[in-house]
């Protein structure tokens, strides 16, 4: 029987799940507005941690940028409307995956003069939307970019 001085090195542990290095997402959002006569801002509540945020979701294959963010103001807040093809803006935040995982998302905000406001849409049951005055949807916000970009939004009339 032979023996080997020379052990074979063992292999180098596998990386945990929390250590996994995620690069950055881009989501679409729908700024959504109204003016009456003053121009306010609709604001949904996050469903995990009840914040107020603009509504927002991933890109949808066979969707552009707008149509995506319009489908996410009709889900998420029950509203639809005349929504620009142009962005007005991007900012930046940590989601928190359902993993554990943090990844940094890019959303590129894009406005929507809301025309229909529903009394009944698909995530009613898990959000609340709310109008704000410009002022008050910027303080709403947790997102310093997204205060920005509320507080400088000045509609196409």
């Amino acid at each position: 029987m032979t023996l080997s001085t020379n052990p074979r090195p063992a292999p180098p542990p596998k990386p945990k799940a929390h250590a996994k290095k995620r690069r950055a997402r881009r989501q679409y959002a729908t700024l959504a507005y109204r003016t009456s006569p003053e121009v306010e801002i609709l604001l949904v509540s996050s469903r995990e941690t009840a914040r107020w945020v603009i509504p927002k979701g991933w890109p949808m294959r066979g969707r552009k940028p707008h149509a995506a963010a319009a489908l996410e103001a009709f889900e998420e807040a029950g509203v639809t409307g005349s929504i620009s093809k142009l962005l007005i803006g991007s900012y930046n935040y940590d989601k928190r995956l359902s993993d554990g995982d943090v990844i940094t998302c890019t959303v590129e905000v894009y406005p929507m003069m809301v025309g229909v406001e529903l009394a009944d849409w698909p995530e009613r049951e898990q959000r609340t939307r709310q109008w704000f005055s410009l002022t008050a949807a910027a303080d709403a916000v947790e997102e310093d970019t997204l205060k920005t970009l509320i507080g400088k939004f000045k509609p196409a009339l």
